[in-house]
């Protein structure tokens, strides 16, 4: 397919030009979804179609993406298609669809699965398409659409209908287009193959001919494949025009050859096949290669070819190849090129005698190799079984230049991935950052082919699956780098001034022009590297700006990233810039390095160090810093320059840029993944093959874990024992005691332990199971005593949990992996907090580690922990985000070591008073220490005489009045509630004896805890000792533990389980760091649990980077792989939030969401919204004076129509006695929100009657949050836009709890196959606003009922706003007069004269 040339935005067709089509006039008569009497199926149509609208327009873009939008494939194409109507325009019309579907990131398959007994004949037809000759029935371009296809399959293994399609391509049989002796000698190697080999013969034997003949056909089908591209590879010449038809096909063939290798299933047997043709090396040796226009993605797709084929693997195991093992396999290689050259080959004798590590080079190898004929080669390379033997006589038909690279590449010693990946710098440069095939522009539109790793389901090993984040995550923080460059150089606007040299015409916030730079140490290298250990400078510059931008520039703090750049203009003074022109070019942009800071310098040169310490003010504007440059990059510039004779790169700066602290932790998080692959990466056995995504999905599934726990205490996740029972339902219970008095909460429960062969999920009957596994024994028990004090009393649960909630809490309470996918309002956040709790509770000795993506999450999660009953001295917040929480306490860890320190004071004063109320002498509550020995000398001797006093003796009951009479702690206990003792029964007395003692007992155990924080003087040393042996419950977010993995390994940090909140929008790499946050014990990992709280149905990470987000599919989190993977889950599946009615909009794309009762029965949800009849109407809004969307900057949409009238429907629900703070409006574009806002500030912003809705922001931002009434506003007039992604569609339908009004076009949506379920629901009300302007909010009216008051219908958006205005202005006359009427008239407090909105006609675009 034509890519869209970079730096051109691809411009979506319109309604109107939708409605004018040939398309659309075809699919109103024969397929439109809303059109009643269609015309019978035609198999002309789908010829026609193909030749005037796709083949004829060169595969434009713009005409798939009408075919594909007005559900051509759903309706027509695959509905109608069979062996007999198959033609080559049919298939290739369906081909476009799929590709036009794997484009737009939506759903592809789900069409197959209606008929798919047709898929195996259209999947044959396709292969056979993709081998026939060009020009005889299919061009180059159209095969070229058939490789896309092919590729999208290959990646979609997934499926079942794909899979057993695709399986017969790649399976053992294609071995059969092997060498004869290479065959044998790879049959050799693996003895169980041979066995495999024979039983593929005497089944084929027994075949059919027509069977046999299709299973040659596909076990040989990659083998032509690659001979056809062989066929047009050799056919570009090496100069001269050439029809780009030929490279796309041969960049599209590389990269499907790419995705075979990078996937275990496809590559097992296909890399063998792959190395057998040589297509490596016939590429390399290919005339594409020279061209360097032309062939440059050609080459760096090649570069990942070659790196997949080498691959550090066994193809056959999938078992990952140690560095020793990658030595052996090269030594043989050699060693047996040695061999076959001492025995055959005397021409070779030097070359046989020498040591390997003496030849192994590619420069030795072709010294020794080159002077040969090319027949003595090909006799080397067949008896190598590489090539086919050469008769006697005859002369290769191979060029020489092709033997000699094929045996050098295959012997020369290869630099490990390790080494590599260590020796490149961490910093972007100028090379790859205006680089577009490898960082495409904004304006990527998903079509062209890029050199990008792909993450997809599966990965080869870990060292790959670190690999491919990295680059991502590399290139992904590139893309925002260049952004950032872009944007400041522009501001600056760099100039050539009349003497040379450089004139800034601008300034900006980010960037200063250096002063004076000069390297200050360069550190010898450590011993194996060849690289600096470390190389400083220093950079200085002026900072004659305003007193705020100067303290940001002295704000710098250590490890903070800059970018040094150096810029030559070779523009004159006050040339204007076009921004349509390169950019780097235009602007003489030569060079871009990183650095990292370490400190601002004071007048002595010095370092100021960071610290508690007050910062010295310097004098004058001039300010130096202390950087530490990249010590890799410095090797590669200098040893450049020296080799090159060019200019020392480290003398032209003349540009410091600085970045937000807040997007500026890439090369941290960079960092991290690379010491992770640089250590021993220890993944629990249980999660290794899943993470991978091999092996049996449900392998860590409780059910099937060996170390199942079978009773557990459940605590207070009961409300009752009918709670209990309704939880389990299909299960037996047994309870220990028949007195219902006594089965009351907190429950101990032994489950019958599964044996591995459990069922996946609670609901999945097994006919054969017996009843033993269906019986539960609770036993309720009761907590002891804590004491007196009424805050001794344990804080409990409150929440009736459901009984798929009552699963997941099981679930993430035994060891494995829990998955729960939790709709929007089924509390997510509860069922953490129980899990939590309880795991505290069962397993006192481990610790949890909570990770989080937000901040907001984690407080939301935090207040939630504080209010059940877990001890806050084991709580913990790592990171930036604990100011943010809602309460008086500090969950950092230095509001925690303060909280340790006045909790330590505060019981050496329940020490102290203990002491004195005992009559004890001397000063035993000074230090924690002294606490202790009065504790076991005074406090313990006392009790245990008292036990002795008061235990009955056998076989006798005790004496009630002992228990009080003789207890020692009276004095000290004088100050709870009294009587202390009840006197009733010897059995309560004592237990309340016990507790008391209890209590002083938890005293001193604290103290015994809080003992080291004496002996540790340093508020650092203190916070390190609580994070490792004091907290329990340790939080932070995901990237924070990406920043600072490495700082916890280096602690010994220690956890025992994991739970990840919000995991759905966590970037797949920031999900697997946490679970590598501590050192392996005896190389294993100590982690037992990890569970991970998500909905894969609302939005993914953000990726700003089209490309890296649709081709890379880098927005894909772990949680949707494991969910795509076929992890169990538990899905909640009773929502709380919303009304019935609003759920439905948004409950389709769930297994079973339903409603709590509460949703059915609670006043708010059964009454009406005041003022409207409908609780949510999707309203049409034309364009305001002919306008509809407009786009001032690219991706920057607004509606200035769609503004006004949320607005104005936000005035009028104010005016009604709304509650600003239960109203927000959202939007799915930056732009419309800032237009939004705009209006409310011209509107009614500063305006007390009305004010400002509680949020305006956009409905990506809103994720997570909710509200009671919801304005949305579409935006979009001529394409659906990113709303076409279900997941923003559901976040967006789910944020309302009563009231939800949406602005749109509807004749667009409408149309959008994928928004149907939802579009459906919203156009079966009407589409005008309907409103009952005299019913006042609060209303008594029922949800539902038909209003008793006048009713109006809004047919546009002038008419509200005057409506509005005109009922604004009888408000304030009603005002006047009741002030009248009230004598003395009243201070205005707080309603002053608003100025008067202005009537529509003045409005302005903003």
């Amino acid at each position: 397919m034509e890519p869209v040339p970079q730096g051109k935005k691809m411009v979506a067709p319109t309604v109107s030009q939708i409605n004018a089509e040939y398309v659309t006039q075809l699919s109103n008569r024969y397929w439109a979804p809303h059109v009643k009497k269609k015309m019978t199926f035609d198999s002309k149509v789908i010829e026609d179609v193909y030749q005037k609208e796709i083949v004829k327009t060169k595969f434009a873009i713009r005409k798939i993406m009408l075919l594909e939008f007005s559900q051509y494939l759903e309706n027509y194409l695959w509905p109608n298609y069979s062996s007999e109507v198959s033609s080559n325009a049919y298939l290739m019309s369906i081909c476009c669809m799929v590709n036009e579907k794997f484009r737009e990131n939506v759903p592809a398959w789900e069409t197959f699965t209606q008929k798919p007994e047709h898929f195996p004949y259209f999947f044959k037809c396709i292969l056979t398409a993709s081998l026939a000759e060009e020009n005889k029935d299919l061009t180059l371009r159209e095969q070229t659409v058939l490789l896309v296809f092919l590729d999208h399959c290959f990646n979609s293994l997934e499926v079942d209908l794909i899979r057993e399609q695709v399986q017969r391509l790649i399976s053992l049989p294609m071995w059969i287009c092997l060498l004869l002796s290479r065959l044998e000698h790879e049959l050799k190697k693996t003895p169980k193959l041979r066995k495999f080999w024979n039983l593929i013969k005497r089944k084929e034997e027994k075949m059919d001919e027509k069977s046999a003949e299709q299973a040659n056909q596909e076990k040989r089908f990659l083998s032509c494949l690659i001979s056809k591209f062989h066929g047009v590879l050799k056919s570009i010449p090496l100069s001269g025009t050439e029809s780009m038809d030929m490279v796309h096909y041969c960049e599209r063939f590389i990269e499907l050859m790419i995705d075979l290798e990078a996937l275990l299933p496809t590559r097992r047997w296909f890399n063998t096949v792959l190395d057998d043709s040589h297509l490596v090396t016939q590429c390399y040796l290919s005339n594409l290669v020279q061209r360097e226009k032309e062939g440059r993605l050609f080459c760096q797709l090649l570069e990942m070819l070659k790196f997949y084929t080498g691959f550090e693997i066994n193809d056959q195991t999938g078992n990952a190849l140690t560095e020793n093992e990658m030595t052996t396999i090269h030594y043989d290689r050699i060693t047996s090129l040695q061999r076959a050259a001492f025995a055959h080959f005397p021409e070779l004798h030097d070359f046989a005698l020498s040591n390997v590590a003496a030849v192994d080079t590619r420069e030795s190898l072709v010294q020794h190799f080159g002077s040969l004929s090319p027949n003595t080669l090909h006799k080397v390379a067949s008896y190598l079984c590489l090539l086919p033997s050469l008769p006697e006589e005859e002369n290769t038909c191979y060029e020489k230049e092709f033997l000699l690279e094929m045996l050098v590449s295959r012997h020369e010693r290869r630099i490990s991935q390790i080494q590599q990946l260590n020796e490149m710098p961490l910093y972007p440069t100028e090379k790859i950052i205006w680089d577009e095939n490898i960082v495409p522009t904004e304006y990527y539109s998903g079509e062209g082919c890029l050199a990008l790793p792909k993450l997809n389901l599966q990965f080869l090993t870990l060292h790959d699956y670190l690999l491919r984040n990295f680059n991502l995550f590399r290139l992904e923080s590139t893309y925002e780098i260049r952004q950032d460059v872009e944007d400041v150089i522009s501001r600056l606007k760099p100039w050539q001034g009349e003497y040379g040299g450089v004139v800034f015409g601008g300034w900006a916030r980010m960037a200063q022009p250096i002063v004076t730079f000069s390297i200050v140490e360069v550190a010898k290298p450590n011993i194996g590297e060849n690289w600096p250990a470390r190389v400083r400078a220093d950079v200085t510059i002026n900072l004659n700006v305003r007193y705020q931008i100067r303290t940001e520039w002295e704000a710098l703090r250590k490890h903070d990233v800059c970018f040094l750049i150096t810029v030559r203009p070779v523009l004159a003074y006050g040339t204007k810039f076009d921004r349509k022109q390169p950019f780097a070019e235009q602007y003489g942009l030569f060079f871009v390095r990183g650095c990292e800071i370490q400190g601002m310098l004071d007048e002595k040169g010095r370092v100021i160090e960071e610290g508690p310490e007050p910062k010295p003010k310097l004098k004058g504007d001039s300010r130096t810093y202390r950087v530490w440059l990249d010590p890799n990059q410095y090797q590669q510039d200098m040893s450049f320059s020296i080799q090159n004779g060019a200019e020392d790169v480290y003398e032209t700066f003349n540009i410091i840029m600085r970045r937000k602290p807040k997007e500026n932790n890439f090369k941290a998080v960079l960092e991290t993944i690379r010491n992770l692959m640089n250590t021993e990466c220890v993944v629990p056995d249980w999660l290794h093959d899943i993470i991978l995504g091999y092996g049996d999905p449900g392998s860590a599934h409780y059910s099937k874990m060996p170390n199942q726990i079978a009773t557990l205490d459940f605590n207070d996740t009961f409300l009752s024992i009918v709670h209990l029972k309704d939880s389990f339902p299909g299960y037996t219970i047994n309870t220990t005691t028949t007195d219902t008095a006594l089965q009351k909460p907190p429950f101990r429960i032994t489950i019958p332990v599964q044996n591995g062969k459990g069922k996946k999920r609670k609901g999945e009957n097994d006919d054969g199971g017996n009843e033993e596994t269906q019986t539960l024994i609770v036993e309720p028990h009761v907590i002891p005593n804590r004491g007196p004090y009424p805050y001794n009393q344990p804080k409990r649960n409150t929440i009736q949990f459901t009984p798929t909630q009552i699963e997941a809490i099981r679930a993430g309470m035994q060891p494995g992996l829990t998955m729960v996918v939790g709709p929007p309002g089924t509390g997510k956040t509860d069922v953490a907090v129980q899990i939590i709790s309880n795991l505290y509770h069962n397993f006192p000795e481990q610790r949890t580690l909570i990770v989080t993506h937000s901040n907001q999450a984690l407080n939301q999660l935090f207040e939630k922990i504080m209010a059940l009953d877990i001890d806050e001295r084991h709580l913990l917040r790592l990171g930036h985000g604990e100011e943010e929480l809602e309460t008086e306490k500090d969950f950092s860890r230095y509001g925690r070591v303060n909280y340790v320190l006045a909790r330590r004071l505060e019981l050496l004063r329940e020490v102290g008073r203990l002491q004195e109320s005992l009559g004890v002498p001397g000063d035993v509550s000074y230090t924690c220490e002294t606490a202790g020995h009065f504790y076991l000398y005074q406090v313990m001797s006392r009790w245990e005489e008292y036990l002795s006093k008061v235990k009955a003796k056998s076989g006798k009951s005790g004496d009630v009045t002992t228990v009080s009479e003789h207890f020692p702690f009276h004095k000290y206990f004088a100050n709870a509630p009294q009587p202390i003792f009840k006197g009733q029964s010897y059995e309560e007395d004592m237990e309340i004896a016990e507790g008391c003692f209890r209590h002083i007992n938890k005293i001193f155990t604290q103290l015994e805890e809080f003992r080291a924080f004496e002996l540790l003087r340093s508020g650092l040393d203190r916070s390190k000792y609580l994070l490792v042996k004091e907290a329990k419950i340790i939080a932070m977010t995901c990237t924070h533990a990406a920043l600072k993995r490495h700082d916890l390994v280096e602690l010994g940090f220690k956890y025992d389980n994991i739970l990840m909140e919000e995991a759905a929008q966590i970037l797949e790499i920031e999900t697997f760091i946490p679970l590598l946050l501590q050192n392996p014990e005896d190389g294993f990992s100590r982690l037992k649990r990890w569970i991970m709280i998500g909905d894969h149905h609302q939005l993914p990470p953000v990726i700003k980077n089209m490309a890296f987000q649709k081709y890379s599919n880098m927005e894909q989190s772990l949680f949707t792989r494991f969910v795509r993977l076929g992890v169990p889950t538990v899905d909640l599946d009773a929502q709380g939030r919303a009304r019935a009615s609003l759920c439905n909009l948004y409950n389709w794309r769930y297994k079973k969401l339903g409603n709590l009762p509460h949703v059915q029965i609670l006043p708010e949800f059964c009454t009406a919204n005041a003022g409207f009849v409908y609780d949510f109407q999707l309203i049409n809004v034309e364009g305001f004076n002919g306008i509809g969307e407009s786009e001032p900057n690219p991706y920057f949409y607004q509606n200035l129509a769609e503004a006004e009238y949320a607005v104005a429907l936000f005035m009028y629900m104010r005016l009604l006695g709304y509650p600003a703070e239960r109203i927000s409006i959202l939007t799915t574009y930056n732009g419309q929100k800032h237009l939004i806002r705009d209006v409310i500030n011209q509107r009614c912003g500063s305006n007390p009657l009305i004010g400002r809705p509680n949020k305006v922001t956009t409905v990506d931002r809103f994720q997570g949050q909710q509200n009671d009434y919801i304005i949305l506003s579409l935006v979009r007039t001529k394409a659906v836009g990113h709303l076409r992604d279900v997941r923003r569609l559901i976040v967006a339908m789910s944020r309302a709890r009563l009231g939800l009004y949406i602005f749109a076009r509807v004749s667009l949506f409408q149309n959008c196959f994928e928004l149907t379920p939802a579009f459906n629901q919203l156009t079966a009300r009407p589409l005008h606003l309907h409103i009952v302007p005299s019913e006042y909010h609060p209303t008594d009216r029922r949800n539902g009922n038909i209003p008793t008051h006048l009713t109006r219908v809004i047919k546009n958006m002038p008419e509200l706003a005057n409506f509005v205005y005109n009922m604004y202005m009888q408000m304030i006359q009603n005002m006047h007069q009741y002030r009248k009427q009230l004598l003395p008239p009243p201070v205005p407090q707080l309603i002053q004269e608003p100025t008067p909105v202005p009537g529509i006609e003045n409005v302005q675009e903003t």
